[in-house]
C-alpha cells in the first residue's frame, strides 16, 4: 500500500494528492525509516547516472583525456543546457575527436526556458549536445574508447561498457544483476529497475565510501561524489533541487524522472530512496524538507533551500497565494 505524501489545497479544499512510497536504510543497508512500501520496484532513470560514470572513473579515463572538473562533473548531471553546460560539452567532445551525432541522445532545445528561448529566437537548430543526459553519454563513450571497446551501439544493454555499469549497478546496491529489471530510458540508455531499499543502500555507499568494498569502485566513487559536491550547479540548475541539496557537502543525491529521488547522508550514515507514484517532481523538495525535519537533521540551512524551491504556497499566474501544498507522511522508525 502506498502512503499520502503530499497534499494540494486550492481555496482551503484538497484538490490534489501525491502517494507514494519512502525508504530510509543505515549503515547496516537495513531498513530504519519507512512509509509505504520499502520493497517498491521502479526504475531509477537518472537516479544512477552517479553510478553510470563510474567505470569511466576507475579506468581513469576522466584524466587520460583532460578533463576539466566541470566536463567530469557533467557526465553526473542531469544539466540544462545552460552555456557553461554546453561549453564543458563541447569540451569533452572536441578531447574524445567525436562528432556529435555520435551520441544517441535525439537533436533537442534546452530544458532551461531562457536557454531555449534564445536559441530559438536565434533561429539556431535543436541539437544532441542539448540533451539533458549528453553528459552521461559522453563518460560512458570515454570509457568505451580508453577500453577499446566499440562505440556503435554503446548504448545496448549489450554492449560490454553497459554490462560493466550493471555490474556496479548490482554492487552498490547489493541486487543481484539478474534480478535487476532493464527498460530503456528516453535518451535510449538501459535503466535499472529495483527495489527502493536497494537504491537507498546504494545512495548510502555513494555517500559513505568506506562501506564500498571494492577498492576501484571505493576510490571512483570518491571522485564522483566529490565532484558533484564542488560543482552543484554543473549537476542541472539552482532552481532545481539536487544543485540545492549537493551544496551541503554531507549529502550526495540524485533525482530521476517520473518520481524518484534519493539522497545519502554522511555524518548520519543514512540514505532516503522515495517514489512519487504518479511521477511528478514538483513534490520532491517538500518531501525531503520533511524527511530531515523528521530526522532531526542539523543543518537548517539545506532544510530552508528546500523550503524554498518547494514553498508550502501554491500561486497563481498573478503571484497570489491560492493554495499550499502539504507534507503528511510520518516515517515510521524501525528497531
Amino acid at each position: 500500500m502506498s502512503n499520502r505524501l503530499v497534499e494540494e489545497y486550492r481555496g482551503g479544499y484538497l484538490e490534489n494528492v501525491h502517494e507514494g512510497h519512502i525508504c530510509g536504510v543505515d549503515e547496516t543497508g537495513e531498513v530504519r525509516y519507512v512509509s509505504g512500501d520499502s520493497q517498491w520496484v521502479t526504475f531509477m532513470r537518472s537516479a544512477a547516472k552517479p553510478m553510470q560514470a563510474i567505470p569511466a572513473f576507475m579506468g581513469g579515463f576522466d584524466d587520460k583525456f583532460g578533463f576539466t572538473d566541470e566536463e567530469k562533473a557533467i557526465m553526473m548531471a542531469s544539466h540544462r543546457a545552460l552555456p557553461y553546460h554546453v561549453e564543458a560539452l563541447e569540451g569533452m567532445l572536441k578531447k574524445l575527436g567525436l562528432p556529435e551525432d555520435t551520441l544517441v541522445c535525439k537533436p533537442t532545445y534546452p530544458l532551461d526556458m531562457d536557454a531555449r528561448d534564445a536559441l530559438v529566437a536565434k533561429r539556431s537548430p535543436q541539437r544532441r549536445v542539448y540533451h539533458n543526459c549528453s553528459g552521461k553519454h559522453l563518460g560512458l563513450l570515454s570509457y568505451c574508447i580508453g577500453m577499446g571497446y566499440p562505440v556503435e551501439g554503446y548504448f545496448e544493454a549489450d554492449h560490454p561498457a553497459q554490462r560493466d555499469v550493471l555490474s556496479v549497478v548490482s554492487r552498490l546496491s547489493e541486487v543481484p544483476a539478474q534480478d535487476i529489471r532493464i527498460g530503456t530510458d528516453g535518451c535510449g540508455f538501459p535503466v535499472f529497475g529495483i527495489s527502493l531499499q536497494g537504491m537507498a543502500k546504494a545512495f548510502l555507499k555513494l555517500a559513505c565510501t568506506d562501506l564500498i568494498e571494492d577498492e576501484a569502485i571505493r576510490e571512483a566513487s570518491v571522485k564522483v561524489t566529490g565532484l558533484m559536491n564542488r560543482y552543484p550547479a554543473m549537476i542541472s540548475a539552482d532552481y532545481l533541487i539536487c544543485p540545492n541539496l549537493l551544496m551541503d557537502s554531507n549529502i550526495v543525491a540524485k533525482g530521476g524522472a517520473k518520481g524518484v529521488y534519493c539522497f545519502g547522508l554522511r555524518e548520519e550514515r543514512l540514505a532516503f530512496a522515495l517514489k512519487v507514484k504518479d511521477g511528478s517532481e514538483d513534490e520532491w523538495p517538500i518531501i525531503v524538507a520533511s524527511i530531515l525535519e523528521q530526522i532531526g537533521y542539523r543543518n537548517r540551512e539545506t532544510i530552508e533551500r528546500m523550503r524554498k524551491i518547494g514553498p508550502k504556497e501554491i500561486r497563481n499566474d498573478n503571484g497570489l497565494v491560492i493554495g499550499e501544498n502539504r507534507a503528511v507522511f510520518t516515517l515510521e522508525k524501525l528497531g
